[in-house]
């Protein structure tokens, strides 16, 4: 059964009224989450593409990317959750793992179920939240994966700007 049916979150993912990417985060992490995450990608065998700046470059492990000079340029990640579905991590702190999506790419049940179950894997192996806010609204999360409850639930009214 899916965690959020499509006809109860759609406001959550019209890019009219709360913006193209919304932020996906985990906060309170470590180097140790984020590389828990990149072991994730992994082990699930996620199409993914590591880069910097415009160097595409083999995925290196956490503790190197977030030990880099503070004026470098801001390495990311790109995951594929499926063909049609994509998630780009941005490594700007160790405290905190963000990535984006867009939600053009979001569009119906079957390509919301394969949002949550990714969220709901990265929340598990973490045990922590993961909450998705508005493009923009930071801090106001729309939905997210509750680790007690063990899957993706609402966590706001309808958000329309």
């Amino acid at each position: 059964m899916a965690d959020l049916l499509w006809d109860d979150v759609s406001c959550f993912f019209d890019p009219d009224s709360v913006g193209l990417l919304p932020d996906v985060r985990v906060a309170n992490t470590s180097v140790e989450d984020w590389q828990a995450v990149l072991d994730l990608v992994a082990e699930k065998g996620w199409k993914c593409q590591y880069s910097e700046g415009e160097a595409v470059l083999p995925v290196p492990r956490a503790e190197g990317v977030l030990s880099r000079p503070a004026d470098a340029e801001c390495p990311e990640l790109r995951v594929w959750l499926s063909a049609d579905v994509l998630a780009i991590f941005r490594f700007h702190a160790a405290d905190e793992i963000d990535f984006d999506v867009d939600l053009r790419e979001l569009q119906g049940q079957e390509r919301l179920d394969v949002f949550c179950g990714f969220l709901r894997e990265i929340g598990r192996r973490l045990g922590k939240p993961v909450l998705m806010d508005p493009e923009g609204d930071y801090g106001h999360p729309a939905l997210g994966f509750d680790v007690e409850a063990d899957q993706i639930v609402r966590l706001a009214g309808p958000q329309v700007r």
